[in-house]
């Protein structure tokens, strides 16, 4: 499913416009985001949780050339998924 299947399906289920949808949409992802960069853990109970995660540095293979590179650490998002969620899709 995409963005815009989810927004006519959430449409159609509450009887709200698409473009009121996709602003409820876009307005959660963009709190989700500014509050990741920030370090913030985001959890809806029963659902999951966004979180950041701290990847330390590593050593990897370029696969054209064989040659060894560095990897330097990084801070990646990461979701963790409710047990309401787990259950659901089980």
């Amino acid at each position: 499913m995409n963005k815009n299947e989810l927004v006519n399906n959430i449409s159609e289920k509450t009887g709200l416009t698409k473009k009121d949808v996709e602003s409820v949409i876009n307005g959660v992802l963009d709190e989700v985001t500014n509050a990741l960069k920030q370090n913030d853990k985001v959890q809806f109970v029963g659902f999951g949780t966004f979180e950041t995660r701290e990847r330390s540095s590593r050593t990897g293979r370029n696969p054209q050339t064989g040659e060894t590179i560095n990897i330097p650490a990084s801070t990646v998002p990461a979701f963790r998924a409710g047990n309401k969620l787990k259950e659901a899709v089980k």
